[in-house]
């Protein structure tokens, strides 16, 4: 599941004209990007299996618990827009994420992470922006924190899509990516996946598979059962830190983004060379 460090690692990117540490070699960032919640590595390509049609019951019976995940995780990759929203911890705290997006690169939402603010994310599909409160700049900024959050106050930073160094910031409005990030598909590492058992899961029919991680970590992913076949919700066993939990709503629904007005904005090139005046 994606790691709190890929925001924090961006934002930092940000002051790289401010005499703060290179991203572009971080090891950390890398890692970043891969699951680490109710599964190991990133999922894979889907297979040919098809989904399962609008109006039909997942024969969870006959199907092994492998081809059940297989499906959902097709679902989910032909998905035309999702909401992934909720709680994901570690031992550094708990983190909230509620971002809708969908295939076209739009994308609308926030992150809120432990000891270092909320961060608000916005992309209309061409133009990406992204708004900290001034605990997230402060906390991130390095040696400049003070100055950035003063410089960003209430301000999105804009503009920054072609920059190399936010590719993994703005790997969070892309779907695909995402989706791969939040589903696990490491079964040769955490072990095959196995059958749980028949529910209601937000009020959704789902049938549940248990997973675990190459550190032993286990999980649980809820996948609808009528209809297509999308997770509903994925979550960890709780433990001395908490419980991870995430939910998938409004699947294929229209995303919405309203971009801010110029007067809330600030360019990226000219947020670097403020920055370099500092």
């Amino acid at each position: 599941m994606l790691s709190k460090r890929l925001v924090s690692t961006a934002a930092i990117c940000l002051v790289l004209g401010a005499g703060t540490a290179a991203c572009g070699d971080n090891k950390d960032g890398d890692k970043a990007a891969a699951p680490a919640a109710a599964g190991t590595t990133a999922a894979a390509a889907p297979t040919s299996a098809a989904a399962t049609p609008a109006g039909e019951k997942l024969d969870t019976d006959k199907l092994s618990a492998q081809e059940i995940k297989q499906k959902a995780k097709d679902a989910l990759a032909a998905a035309t827009s999702v909401k992934f929203a909720g709680t994901m911890v570690d031992e550094d705290g708990k983190m909230e994420i509620n971002l809708a997006m969908d295939n076209t690169g739009k994308c609308t939402g926030s992150m809120t992470m432990p000891g270092s603010g909320k961060v608000d994310i916005l992309r209309d599909g061409k133009t990406s922006y992204m708004k900290g409160d001034a605990q997230f700049w402060t906390s991130v900024g390095g040696p400049n924190g003070a100055q950035v959050a003063e410089l960003l106050k209430g301000r999105y930073v804009m503009g920054f899509d072609n920059d190399p160094q936010m590719a993994g910031f703005l790997s969070l409005c892309n779907l695909a990516d995402f989706s791969k990030q939040i589903v696990e598909g490491g079964d040769k590492a955490g072990g095959a996946p196995e059958k749980g058992a028949a529910g209601t899961t937000n009020g959704v029919p789902t049938f549940s598979l248990k997973v675990t991680n190459s550190k032993g970590e286990k999980g649980t992913i809820f996948v609808a059962t009528q209809g297509k076949p999308y997770p509903v919700e994925i979550q960890t066993e709780p433990s001395k830190d908490g419980q991870t939990k995430i939910d998938f709503t409004d699947y294929d629904k229209p995303v919405t983004v309203q971009t801010p007005p110029a007067d809330q904005t600030m360019d990226f090139s000219k947020f670097k060379d403020q920055m370099k005046k500092a």
